[in-house]
């Protein structure tokens, strides 16, 4: 059986190769220049990372943050659920949570700090959009 003709040929389009070629060739030149002058060595010196960079306060903002504030379970104004639907543990008072806005669905605010670091940008619970 095998795959069809048109699989087994792979062809790029002439104008692309050339320019992927001349592309090659400017950066083979520049890198030629940068060792004759001797440049080279001064470039790479400069880009060392810092072992232990500083976060300044914005870096640090974590997106669950901004976008839904922390409250007391307390505090809670809707009818509150019996337990997290993340870590299905109950609701004690003085706890935080998050409640979003979109669903009215509450989190342990660790708990959906948790999620939304796995870059889930959904509600744990119904799967709603934030």
């Amino acid at each position: 059986m095998g795959f069809p003709a048109s699989y087994a040929e792979v062809t790029l389009p002439k104008p692309l190769l050339y320019a992927l070629s001349l592309l090659c060739f400017i950066g083979n030149l520049i890198s030629a220049l940068l060792n004759r002058l001797g440049l080279s060595d001064f470039i790479e010196s400069d880009m060392v990372w810092p072992e232990n960079p500083t976060r300044t306060t914005s870096e640090t903002t974590t997106v669950p943050a901004l976008l839904f504030p922390v409250i007391k379970f307390e505090e809670l104004v809707v009818d509150p659920p019996a337990d997290c639907a993340v870590c299905l543990n109950e609701f004690e008072r003085g706890e935080e949570i998050r409640c979003l806005k979109n669903c009215r669905h509450v989190f342990h605010r660790a708990c959906l700090d948790r999620w939304m670091d796995h870059d889930q940008k959904t509600c744990p619970l119904c799967r709603t959009l934030f």
